[in-house]
């Protein structure tokens, strides 16, 4: 299944036993009515097929004690054909009325009668209408209705903040959202989203293991080499399935000279520099000596260990491939500032500002 979990269904969050104050940190995170919404206002467009009005005050008392008192006074969203029905007097079956409501919740958790609606579908449905509504939205991304799936998801969030389903639904139909679009702030905010929400099923769901496969990913497209190699080998950890453990594997091979260079690019900046420059060096007899970051980062090296000629050359080297990079630029003036260069020194300072006053116009 795509967007299925039925193999995982019966994973414990790690929050059962957990403290109140444990639940209530993990509630803040996955909660999206408590959350900042990034990616609302890219979904707000489906609300305006919807209109609002208010049940009848004999309607709300057919409804009984308890749901009356919950929908008083609240508008409730119907479609065109809803509310021609509800003027009619034949009313609107409560399964449309759920529907409807986790839709206007799915695009805007932090709606106005949000909490409302939730409480009138906890009660009525008694706590069945999360996974009804994260199965319709399932179906809605095998359908590739992504973004019918992403707000049933989402809708299902509301009603249960915790359950896995919904929560990996919905990273993957974030996923399947931006990896389909060209629009860098859409790409963004989904990107965020989708990634934010794997890392907190890696965190309440340890155990399971397609979350850490998709966050390697996640990681890699942003250059987080480390982070991708920790991810998969997190996801193989769980006994993947034979052709996925076959492509991770694979996966890591590719990373590996990435990944040490990563790791020694981090021990240049917590000043490790012999052991940055030892485990950086040989890799400028590699493909990789066109990267300008193991340039910039052996240049560093080279300069707190006071070799400063082989800095000038590394960090030239690093102009050559990225013209614009500050930090070098201010590293080479600086260098020059040491020897009493100050023509040289004058020159790097002068670009410098150059670039600065360019990117800010």
């Amino acid at each position: 299944m795509l967007f299925g979990n039925k193999s995982e269904e019966r994973l414990k969050p790690t929050s059962q036993g957990a403290t109140k104050k444990e639940i209530e940190r993990l509630l803040n995170l996955c909660d999206v009515k408590l959350r900042k919404d990034r990616i609302g206002r890219y979904l707000k467009h489906h609300a305006e097929s919807f209109v609002f009005d208010e049940f009848s005050e004999s309607y709300l008392l057919k409804m009984g004690k308890g749901l009356s008192e919950i929908l008083e006074k609240v508008p409730v969203p119907l479609k065109a054909e809803d509310f021609e029905s509800f003027n009619g007097g034949s009313g609107i079956s409560v399964n449309e009325l759920g529907e409807n409501m986790s839709w206007i919740i799915g695009i805007d958790p932090r709606f106005k009668y949000t909490k409302n609606y939730v409480d009138f579908l906890g009660r009525r449905f008694k706590g069945k209408w999360a996974p009804e509504i994260t199965e319709k939205a399932r179906k809605a991304a095998e359908s590739n209705e992504i973004e019918k799936a992403c707000i049933l998801f989402r809708a299902a969030l509301c009603l249960d903040p915790f359950a896995l389903d919904a929560m990996y639904g919905y990273a993957r139909a974030c996923k399947e959202l931006y990896a389909n679009s060209d629009d860098e702030n859409y790409i963004g905010s989904f990107k965020a989203e989708s990634m934010e929400r794997f890392e907190l099923i890696t965190e309440i769901y340890p155990k399971f293991g397609m979350a850490y496969y998709y966050l390697g990913y996640a990681y890699l497209n942003m250059g987080l080499h480390v982070k991708a190699d920790i991810a998969w080998r997190e996801f193989l950890e769980r006994k993947p399935k034979r052709e996925d453990m076959k492509e991770i594997n694979e996966r890591l091979q590719q990373i590996a000279a990435p990944v040490e260079i990563e790791c020694g690019c981090n021990m240049v900046l917590t000043g490790s520099f012999k052991r940055g420059l030892k485990t950086l060096e040989p890799f400028m007899e590699t493909n990789f000596k066109t990267w300008w970051p193991l340039s910039y980062y052996l240049g560093v090296c080279y300069a707190r260990l006071g070799r400063k000629d082989e800095a000038v050359i590394s960090f030239k080297n690093v102009l050559t491939l990225n013209a614009s990079h500050l930090e070098t630029i201010g590293e080479l003036a600086d260098i020059y500032a040491a020897v009493g260069d100050e023509e040289n020194e004058t020159k790097y300072r002068k670009k410098a500002e150059l670039i600065r006053n360019n990117e800010q116009n």
